[in-house]
């Protein structure tokens, strides 16, 4: 028996990217996914992929900035599949901006779907968890979040409050046996790097990692699921970072 069979995941931002290949490696792993996210069509294209692996999908369309519709989320993902035993808190927004260049509109949206909606998203699904005596939460940071970047400081103080949600609920929610993570993706061939960098940019920077290549999705995904299962139950409050040796930090 796989360690996700018959678990219940809510993905945010699982329309395409890192969180299309999460939801398709838990589901062969056994988990029904909940979907969440503001693009229905792409929604509807994971969807149709964890069916045709056997599982339950529902789909929830949202914008993490609208934390009412957040709430309503989580209550309606519990309706329809029972319980919540994972949260992967992987939607984003990407901007590189200077700092001159950044308005208040941009900081504020980056604020809002990184850290905002998964606050409360997560205060939300908690005290499911609770009653159930248990749970995983993985929250995808960056390792922007933990080195900073010369361009893109909203983004990098986005995923920087991340992980220090992580490590704080870590320790709150312990008692439950609720336990919370982090994964700090490097270089990933999906989103910003293949939407904002050219080719000839995107083979310059990846001659930089050690292991000469970024990350394919997929591989983000095992990490994701392996600290979402019950292989990671002694695990709580870290983060993991996947990313070729492009970042060593801590000792």
């Amino acid at each position: 028996m796989s360690a996700m069979t018959d678990k219940v995941a809510l993905i945010t931002g699982a329309a395409g990217g890192m969180g299309r290949q999460h939801a398709i490696l838990m589901a062969e792993r056994g988990a029904d996914i909940a979907i969440a996210d503001n693009n229905s069509q792409g929604a509807r294209e994971t969807a149709a992929v964890v069916r045709d692996l056997g599982r339950r999908a529902e789909i929830f369309e949202v914008d993490m900035a609208d934390t009412t519709a957040v709430k309503q989320m989580v209550e309606s993902v519990e309706n329809a599949l029972g319980r919540i035993d994972v949260l992967v808190n992987n939607a984003g927004h990407g901007q590189r901006y200077a700092l001159e260049d950044i308005t208040e509109d941009d900081f504020d949206r980056m604020m809002d779907v990184h850290v905002k909606g998964s606050f409360f998203c997560t205060q939300t699904v908690v005290p499911g968890m609770k009653a159930r005596g248990g749970g995983s939460i993985v929250n995808i940071s960056s390792i922007w979040g933990q080195t900073g970047f010369s361009a893109a400081s909203h983004y990098c103080g986005a995923k920087a409050a991340l992980l220090g949600m992580t490590k704080a609920w870590a320790q709150e929610l312990a008692p439950w046996k609720i336990r919370v993570n982090a994964v700090a993706p490097g270089g990933v061939l999906s989103g910003g790097p293949l939407t904002m960098d050219s080719p000839e940019e995107l083979r310059a920077k990846q001659e930089k990692v050690p292991l000469k290549r970024f990350c394919d999705p997929r591989e983000m995904s095992y990490a994701v699921a392996f600290l979402a299962s019950g292989e990671a139950d002694f695990i709580t409050g870290q983060v993991l970072s996947v990313n070729g040796g492009q970042v060593i930090v801590g000792i």
